[in-house]
């Protein structure tokens, strides 16, 4: 695996943390931008939509418009990857 690899594992499971700390369990991709860079992760906003359109394929989380801007919202599934109770190859593992 490549290190670009390993990085982009690590911020989809920084975006799913994220969104699991949360009210609600939701948040727009300016805030979860702002949870990345707080981790380490210098990213563009593409790159954040991205991760978010690829999370959603994975049914980690949803996605709904909101003038412009997408709200991410945590599924039972993505929670479940955050507890480390389900493997999504693509999404770093949580350490126990």
């Amino acid at each position: 695996m490549s290190f670009k690899d390993l990085l982009k594992e690590d911020q989809r499971l920084v975006i799913l943390r994220s969104l699991e700390e949360m009210p609600a369990y939701e948040a727009n991709e300016s805030i979860l931008d702002t949870c990345l860079e707080s981790y380490g992760h210098n990213i563009s906003r593409d790159a954040v939509r991205t991760h978010l359109a690829w999370l959603q394929e994975q049914d980690l989380i949803t996605i709904r418009e909101m003038s412009g801007c997408q709200i991410a919202k945590l599924t039972g599934r993505g929670q479940d990857v955050v507890t480390g109770q389900a493997i999504v190859p693509g999404v770093k593992r949580p350490r126990a």
